[in-house]
């Protein structure tokens, strides 16, 4: 993906559109989770309405959530975040080199992107999730990953699936 300037948003930190800045963010903390053994999905839907940027199963079975921001703008403008932490035992932040991490809230892990890679520079303290919450968000992850899976290899399948369930 080849990240291309816009014009600079300089109240916001913004040297990037936000979309861009996002899905350079996202790639990179992808490549993070993959190197250390944790299974994601992106846009992962939460039984709370919410919907995770990043949700990775890690190797021990605790979850974690990786909420990408783009820029000081994109922070500030979201409440939603805090939400999230009812559905991970770790709550982190990835960000690229120029966002202010002086926003950053100090109870929550930080990752910052240079390009592909990614450094965790706080780890995030953990809040255990109660066993049956695992347990359902474990399956709601597993049928949402098969589920994109099945539709790699069959488009159309999943639509009449979509559809079929609209129905019931």
């Amino acid at each position: 993906m080849t990240i291309l300037p816009s014009t600079p948003d300089i109240a916001a930190g913004c040297t990037f559109a936000p979309a861009e800045r996002t899905a350079a963010v996202c790639r990179a903390a992808q490549r993070f989770c993959g190197l250390r053994g944790w299974s994601v999905l992106g846009e992962m839907p939460l039984p709370n309405g919410r919907r995770a940027d990043l949700l990775a199963l890690l190797p021990d079975g605790g979850f974690a959530i990786l909420e990408v921001k783009s820029c000081a703008r994109d922070f500030l403008s979201d409440s939603k975040w805090p939400d999230y932490r009812e559905y991970c035992d770790r709550l982190f932040f990835a960000v690229d080199l120029d966002f202010p991490q002086e926003l950053l809230p100090e109870d929550a892990g930080l990752l910052v992107a240079d390009g592909l890679e990614m450094a965790q520079l706080r780890d995030a303290p953990p809040h255990p999730l109660a066993p049956a919450r695992r347990r359902a968000l474990l399956h709601r992850f597993a049928m949402l990953a098969a589920d994109r899976l099945s539709a790699l290899t069959d488009p159309a399948g999943r639509a009449e699936r979509r559809a079929a369930l609209r129905v019931e």
